[in-house]
C-alpha cells in the first residue's frame, strides 16, 4: 500500500484476505500517518500482519507483490518519475499479480474536464464545503497535485508492460485502474 495515509486500504485488505502467509507492508512518507496508522491498526483483530514504513515510495523496493495499491500518490510525484515508479511496481509483481491505481485526473476534452470539475464541487458543496474551504484547498493543491489525463496513466501501464489495465470506477475526474501483470 504506497502512499497508505492513514491506512484504509491496508486495513480493509487485512480484514479480507482469506489466504495465510501473506503480509501487508503500507508505506506513507509521513510520520504522522504511520503513528495515526497504528493506533488506528491497533484496533484490528485479523491476523494478516501489516508493516509500517515510513519512507518515500521512490525509495521501496517491491519484490514477491500479489497486489500493489497506489490510491492518489502518483499525482503528487514529478511527472518525469511516474513511470520509474510504475516500473518497479510491475517489476515487482508476481505474474498475475495487480496493481490498484487511483488518482485525480484531467481530461483533453476542456468542456468535458470543466463540467466535471463543476460536479465535483458541487458535490463538496453539498457535502458542508464553503466556497472559501473549495476555493483554499484547490489552491493549496495547485502546482503540487499535478493530475495527468486517464489516456496518459493507461499508457504508464502499458509501458511498463501491464497486460491489461481496465478503469473500473470513475467519480468526476477521479478514476480507479485495476492493472494485471
Amino acid at each position: 500500500d504506497l502512499g497508505s495515509s492513514l491506512g484504509a486500504s491496508s486495513l480493509s485488505m487485512q480484514q479480507n484476505i482469506a489466504y495465510p502467509n501473506c503480509k501487508i507492508i503500507a508505506v506513507d512518507n509521513s510520520a504522522a500517518m504511520i503513528k495515526r496508522s497504528r493506533e488506528l491498526l491497533k484496533r484490528s483483530e485479523a491476523s494478516t500482519p501489516i508493516d509500517l514504513v515510513c519512507d518515500d515510495i521512490r525509495n521501496i523496493k517491491i519484490e514477491n507483490a500479489s497486489v500493489v495499491v497506489l490510491n492518489y500518490t502518483l499525482q503528487f510525484i514529478e511527472p518525469e518519475t511516474r513511470g520509474i515508479i510504475i516500473q518497479k511496481i510491475y517489476d515487482g509483481l508476481n505474474d498475475g499479480g495487480i496493481l490498484i491505481l487511483s488518482e485525480k485526473v484531467v481530461f483533453e476534452d476542456v468542456e468535458l474536464n470543466e463540467r466535471q470539475i463543476r460536479r465535483y464541487y458541487d458535490f463538496k458543496r453539498l457535502n458542508g464545503y464553503s466556497d472559501l474551504e473549495i476555493s483554499q484547498k484547490r489552491n493549496a493543491l495547485e502546482n503540487v497535485l499535478i493530475p495527468e489525463t486517464p489516456e496518459q496513466l493507461i499508457g504508464r501501464l502499458d509501458k511498463a508492460g501491464f497486460i491489461t489495465s481496465d478503469i473500473w470506477f470513475q467519480l468526476f475526474n477521479f478514476i480507479s485502474i485495476v492493472a494485471e501483470k
